[in-house]
């Protein structure tokens, strides 16, 4: 009777079932194909989004019926006694119930939008200025060529009559110059012993011997570090030689920074310190900026340089095409434009070099072999060789003629390139003049052949050594224009100067993703410098107002600070950031950041512990861990791993700080060494929470470690604390997430228990799976275990987001060059990672969901929040690469979509500053269509925007229609011939972190394949800037190291009065330092440098889960602080060398779109 009843139940509930899959596929079918409209009123797109769904169901109705037909048969054999048939019929039903066991039911979340004043989006309208050369035109019209030049290979013939000098002489400026890597095959520090040491001390020597004599140098870093050895007289000596105008300073940046992966803030910050400390130490402040070696050229320098008050500037990586197209149309000097501007504020009077390189041989004219023959260094004798075989000669009464003549008419032959009768002659290259007899062989004989041509009276010429002002000054002169106005006839330049190739093929794109590990280092250090920055000048004022500066640590603080900002300046180099240095040198860039990137963790926690405590004078500096820092790395090649907060008896507080200037309200994970607790804010508002698993490896799960997940709301600028306290048992608001194991490696399947979290361990999916929050529904290949759809839950709109993993090769022919660590050179098409049955993990919650997929190489996860803020409106992507088993081989990640992009058009970022149009063209080598992406990438058409923000600088393309791509990491077992004589084979396990942002367009706005969808300049959302600062900057948890009752802390803190307007990124308020003295140790002013920056942004998109709200660019300085008074406000040029205001006020400032404006505050 046993056997009957259980035959009858296992039958009822089998032919339930059996209803149940058949309503369910019904109202499937009904679901989707509910309100399509007929196909001859459907768009493509429509179309296109209905064939998928279609060819979707068709699948899916074949594994139904499968399925269906396997149960059907498993009850039939169950009725007639078959016992096996029990089994077989469990095994087709519990992967049919995956998603139906383990899915949480989520929260409906409402999330605020904000509704735009339409003055604020007259900005984005106004068509693009045109300008006399646009860049993107410029690479449309060339053919890009690489025919034979002559002499000149990458060129073409010059000829002059020599009737071009009868009105006006030729006028020769040769600018002697040193180049100093701070760091490429060196250290700084070996370097420096070496090399920089010793070419100061010559320049010191040599230079004052005759005052026709000059020189001009760059790199801050190593200045400082020489000023600090010298003594006051020679001090004194060095002003002497700058203040007669024989010695200048030149961009007086920190370091000559790279272009392409470099973001803004770190821009602005070395300029800021280099410019800074030649202020406080030498008085001087620097005119004209020089950028020789920098891989390539972004206007976002030229509008920072025009910011921080230079009026000129120099350039030398272009593509040799562009470089031979402006050449021939005297426009190799111009007024460099941004995208944006209307009016030429943001002209700057451009030189670009027109040559192969900025050493000797390729300055003095289209001949390097002659000009090689001008490098008295290379007199017979030395170690420096001419390659051309042809050595230098000794000037002399005997020789000086021909020499003369011979060297002036290469400097004919280049004047005849631009468009006035004043020519430049850089004398320099890496790391020259470092022996005094070097500057005399240079100094002696170039003095007799300039002696000689200027008494030539039929020659007209008149050369002479000259700086970079000097000649700058005779360009103004011939002109008769002020100081940064356009010369007459020069023409305007608009765009950037990427991708970089130096000859044939040989594209510069490989160093946007090279040594990808230290490039995240390099934005989470910049992430945790500004954040510590902005606490530090607010906990100071806090320390004043409240006669606290004998106990806390300003002066420490300060140098830690100090350190950081030269430590990150020092990374912007263009052979750090760009990981084109040596081994050992990288390990050296690698262990200052690592070091200062725990000492802006100290300074945080710090300031923390002071602006928290409900009562300030109670602060104690004796307690000097009042805080545990959210992570730590054990050392500079280390991922950083999540510190684990103790729960015992007692509750635990943990504070969360914003350092954005807008209210934030996102899902925050710390972890835990116990699960059964529960998260509140101090006032006993219990806050919904969810606990998941730490994993040690691919299935198993950690013991005494978890993941609690909460929702946060964090004002403005400060900070939120919550509360962590163990309970007896789970209660209704902190939830587990469940877990299911696809493809496991243990052979067995089922559900279990795994320290309290349900685990269903299956084989593979039988069909598309997915998670899912309140806004977003992510889909998942059953085959692959990666993403294959998108879907937005308000409008049920599917949409195709499949990611692929690929690995490019390198060129295998000998006789070619092959990529390294500068050059990207792929022997074709990348290729599919090939792997079968993946291992893939699920876990889904109340809170967030994710997937995890381990592929070869590549660990990937994409999680959902189902949250009211941002982060609850964009798929996050992250990995874990690993391919020091690979050869030759680079990574690359791929987002495929039906997003319509014709015409090859993409977007990519320029220094997380502003958007660049790019275009694919066919015409050039794949590796000629990468770009760098610092923060940004975009396609779109004329109702979507899919946007890729990266946490890292990387590479990337979109070479195909709806595709965007990007290179994760290379590993090449070769040198490029680029001077670094080594392959990249030093690869980390390296983290890296996306969003993916889908976006409609919504209203009459313009779309985008219109004649204004083409125009030059395009913006992101409001709601994709700050899905990139979210990104960079995100949310930092730390959790008081001891409870003490007697010691309260504030449940809120924030530096505002309220949130910023939303278009308005407080990018940094730095304290300035005290004029530093000898033998006086660090110490911070009561002022500080105060920098807004107001985003550029599109209107047409929706802007939600924003927490603030726009005012036209308008900040209410004297109510913008809390608690604070502000003595003063002054404008400043970016790097506060000059001083724009008529006079101090505490008034309202006003910020237009695009700008960066900075202020010098000082509080009361």
């Amino acid at each position: 009777m046993r056997v009957s009843v259980r035959k009858v139940t296992l039958l009822f509930a089998a032919c339930i079932f059996v209803v149940v899959c058949v309503f369910l596929y019904l109202s499937l079918e009904s679901q989707r194909l509910t309100g399509v409209e007929p196909f001859a009123i459907l768009h493509q797109g429509d179309i296109h989004n209905v064939e998928k769904k279609l060819e979707r169901l068709e699948q899916e109705l074949e594994l139904n019926h499968q399925s269906i037909y396997d149960i059907k048969k498993a009850l039939y054999d169950l009725v007639r006694e078959d016992n096996s048939s029990v089994q077989v019929l469990r095994s087709l039903v519990d992967p049919l119930f995956d998603d139906v066991d383990d899915h949480i039911p989520t929260n409906k979340i409402k999330q605020q939008l904000l509704k735009l004043d339409k003055n604020e989006c007259l900005f984005y309208k106004v068509p693009t200025p045109k300008t006399d050369v646009q860049m993107l035109d410029v690479y449309d019209k060339l053919l890009f060529e690489n025919g034979e030049g002559g002499v000149w290979k990458q060129g073409f013939d010059i000829q002059y009559t020599g009737m071009e000098w009868q009105d006006l002489p030729l006028k020769v400026f040769v600018v002697p110059h040193t180049h100093n890597d701070p760091g490429w095959i060196k250290t700084f520090d070996k370097y420096y012993k070496d090399q920089t040491k010793n070419i100061f001390n010559s320049m010191l020597m040599k230079l004052p011997v005759d005052k026709k004599r000059k020189f001009i140098y760059a790199e801050i870093s190593y200045l400082s570090t020489w000023w600090n050895e010298i003594d006051v007289k020679q001090k004194h000596l060095v002003k002497g030689l700058i203040e007669n105008g024989q010695l200048e300073i030149v961009t007086g940046g920190w370091v000559m920074a790279d272009e392409a992966n470099t973001h803004y803030f770190a821009l602005i910050d070395q300029l800021i310190e280099g410019h800074q400390w030649l202020e406080q130490q030498i008085g001087v402040r620097p005119k004209s900026g020089w950028a020789i070696d920098t891989f390539g050229h972004s206007s976002t320098m030229a509008y920072l340089l025009k910011k921080a008050g230079l009026t000129n500037i120099l350039l030398q990586r272009v593509h040799y095409s562009v470089k031979k197209y402006l050449s021939q149309n005297k426009m190799l000097e111009f007024m460099w434009r941004q995208t944006w501007d209307h009016s030429g504020s943001t002209d700057i009077f451009t030189h670009l070099m027109p040559f192969y390189s900025y050493d000797i041989p390729h300055t003095c004219g289209p001949d390097p072999k002659i000009c090689c023959q001008f490098d008295f260094k290379r007199l017979p004798g030395s170690r420096v060789k001419c390659p051309w075989r042809v050595a230098p000669q000794a000037i002399t009464e005997k020789n000086v003629d021909e020499r003369a003549r011979t060297l002036l008419d290469q400097y004919r032959k280049k004047s005849q390139l631009y468009r006035s009768n004043v020519l430049l002659v850089p004398l320099g290259d890496d790391f020259r003049y470092d022996t005094p007899k070097e500057w005399d062989d240079q100094m002696n004989n170039y003095q007799k052949l300039f002696d000689y041509m200027n008494r030539q009276s039929g020659w007209n010429v008149q050369a002479q050594f000259g700086t970079l002002h000097d000649y700058f000054t005779a360009i103004e002169e011939r002109n008769r224009i002020e100081s940064g106005q356009r010369p007459p006839g020069y023409p305007v330049l608009s765009g950037d100067f990427f991708t970089y190739a130096d000859k044939d093929d040989n594209y510069w794109s490989g160093f946007y993703t090279s040594r990808p590990f230290y490039k995240n280092m390099d934005r989470i250090l910049e992430s945790h410098l500004r954040g510590a920055e902005l606490l530090f000048s607010i906990a100071l004022a806090h320390v004043q107002n409240n006669s606290l500066q004998a106990l806390f640590p300003s002066s420490s603080l300060m140098s830690m600070l100090l350190l950081a900002r030269r430590n990150l300046g020092l990374f912007q180099h263009h052979d750090a950031i760009t990981g084109t240095a040596k081994d050992l040198v990288v390990n050296d860039y690698g262990n200052k950041l690592f070091e200062s990137l725990a000492q802006m963790k100290d300074v945080t926690t710090k300031c923390a512990h002071l602006l928290l405590l409900q009562n300030i004078t109670l602060y104690n500096p004796a307690v000097t861990d009042f805080f545990d820092v959210d992570e730590v790395r054990a050392k500079h090649d280390a991922i950083a791993e999540k510190t684990i907060i103790k729960i015992s008896k007692h509750p635990r507080t943990v504070a969360i700080y914003n350092s954005l200037g807008q209210e934030r309200y996102e899902i925050v994970t710390v972890h835990v060494s116990v699960a059964e607790v529960e998260v509140s804010e101090v006032n006993g508002r219990i806050i919904e929470a969810q606990v998941n698993p730490v994993w040690l490896g691919k299935e198993e799960i950690a013991s005494g470690i978890f993941e609690l997940a909460f929702t946060a709301r964090v004002p403005a600028f400060g900070f939120s604390t919550f509360v962590i306290s163990p309970i007896s048992k789970s209660t209704g608001s902190t939830k587990r997430g469940k877990v299911v194991l696809y493809n496991n490696q243990r052979g067995r399947n089922g559900r279990e228990s795994r320290y309290g979290f349900s685990v269903l361990v299956s084989g593979l999916p039988k069909v598309p799976f997915h998670i899912e929050s309140s806004y977003i529904t992510a889909e998942f290949s059953h085959k692959t275990g990666l993403l294959q759809s998108f879907m937005n839950n308000e409008d049920k709109k599917v949409m195709k987001l499949e990611v692929q993993f690929l690995f490019y090769g390198t060129t295998v022919e000998k006789s070619k060059d092959k990529s390294g660590a500068y050059i990207f050179l792929p022997d074709g098409e990348a290729k599919l990672i090939e792997y079968s049955k993946p291992l893939i993990r699920v876990i889904r919650g109340p809170l967030m969901s994710e997937v995890h997929v381990f592929l070869p190489s590549v660990q990937h996860i994409v999680r959902v929040f189902n949250s009211p803020g941002l982060d609850g409106v964009s798929l996050e992507l992250s990995n874990v690469v690993d391919i020091r088993t690979e050869k030759n081989k680079e990574l690359a990640m791929r987002l495929l979509t039906d997003v319509d992009n014709s015409g090859g058009q993409f977007y990519t970022d320029l220094n997380g500053l502003q958007i660049q149009r790019r275009k694919t063209l066919q015409k050039l080598p794949l590796q000629a269509n990468y770009y760098p992406i610092p923060t940004t990438a975009y396609i779109e058409d004329s109702e979507t925007r899919l946007t890729l923000h990266t946490a890292q600088p990387l590479g990337g393309t979109s070479r195909r229609l709806g595709e965007l791509e990007v290179i994760l990491d290379r590993r090449l077992n070769q040198d490029d011939n680029r001077g670094l004589q080594q392959g990249v084979l030093d690869n980390r396990k390296t983290p890296n972190r996306f969003k993916v942002l889908f976006e409609k367009r919504q209203g009459q706005h313009h779309p985008a394949n219109s004649s204004l969808g083409n125009q030059l300049d395009s913006y992101p959302s409001l709601l994709s800037h700050y899905n990139s600062l979210t990104l960079l900057h995100p949310m930092m948890s730390m959790s008081r190291r001891v409870e003490d009752s007697s010691i309260q802390l504030k449940p809120n803190f924030t530096a505002l009065t309220s949130s910023l307007p939303c278009d308005i990124h407080l990018l940094n308020i730095r304290t300035i330092q005290e004029k530093e003295e000898a033998a006086v140790k660090v110490k911070p002013s009561r002022e500080a440098a105060m920098l807004l920056h107001r985003v550029g942004h599109d209107c047409s998109f929706p802007s939600r889960a924003l927490y603030c709200k726009t005012t036209n660019g308008e900040v209410d300085v004297r109510n913008l602080f809390n608690s604070l008074s502000v003595e003063y406000v002054e404008e400043m040029t970016l790097s506060m060398m000059y001083n724009l205001s008529k006079e101090r006020s505490t008034h309202s400032v006003t910020v237009q779109p695009m700008e960066i404006n900075t202020y010098k505050i000082k509080f009361k």
